[in-house]
């Protein structure tokens, strides 16, 4: 299996080296080059896309951070945006961009329109493939010309890992029962899955009893949050 990377807590901020890869190896190398050299990548500008919990915020601001890291501009936005800067060489990212308002669809194009004048560098993420965003035909066009990757979601044996790896780090042993009830019944989204951890924890420790089944079991009832 795959070494993981997981220096996670709810508190760091996003890096590219915190998020746990699974089947996105070919998107973080191209964030990289995004934010470190955009000029090896085909395309100046790239579009992820994904399902609620995939990472794209995520991905988006530590992308940002990578590049402000490296003494580029860089700006992260969220949907709701008036302008956007016209700074020479910066990186412009720009989440859940099938929520821009129709101003902020045009500000977007334009910046389409001149990024190859100031050189500048567009990092969208989306909730669904561009053909389907409901976007200006005009503003469609220019996002499915970039470079389009799907933000694939962890696969159970994945999030089983990453459980007994957090785990381990803290000194605790899950049985694989306590994981395949977390899985089969608690948040499938990495954050989600994480809190589930965190809040069992607690809950052990405020119990002073072990991690096991018959006490998941009991803390669900009781109204644990998994």
């Amino acid at each position: 299996m795959k070494q993981l990377v997981l220096d996670l807590h709810p508190d760091r901020p996003p890096t590219l080296d915190n998020f746990v890869p699974g089947g996105n190896a070919e998107l973080l190398a191209s964030l990289a080059l995004l934010a470190d050299a955009p000029a090896q990548l085909p395309c100046a500008h790239l579009y992820l896309w994904g399902a609620h919990g995939s990472g794209r915020s995520h991905l988006l601001q530590a992308v940002v951070a990578r590049a402000r890291a490296l003494g580029r501009p860089a700006f992260y936005f969220a949907a709701a945006i008036e302008r956007l800067p016209e700074d020479g060489h910066a990186l412009l990212a720009v989440d859940d961009v099938e929520a821009l308002a129709p101003a902020a669809q045009i500000a977007l194009f334009n910046a389409f329109n001149r990024a190859r004048g100031n050189g500048q560098s567009l990092l969208l993420a989306g909730g669904t493939a561009p053909q389907e965003l409901a976007l200006r035909e005009d503003l469609r066009t220019r996002i499915g010309q970039s470079l389009i990757f799907e933000a694939r979601p962890l696969d159970d044996v994945s999030r089983a890992a990453i459980l007994y790896t957090f785990a381990a780090r803290r000194g605790l042993r899950l049985g694989d029962e306590v994981v395949g009830f977390l899985l089969a019944h608690g948040r499938r989204d990495l954050p989600g899955l994480l809190a589930s951890f965190e809040a069992l924890d607690a809950a052990s420790l405020e119990h002073k009893r072990p991690i096991t089944l018959p006490l998941l079991r009991q803390l669900v009832r009781e109204g644990l949050p998994i």
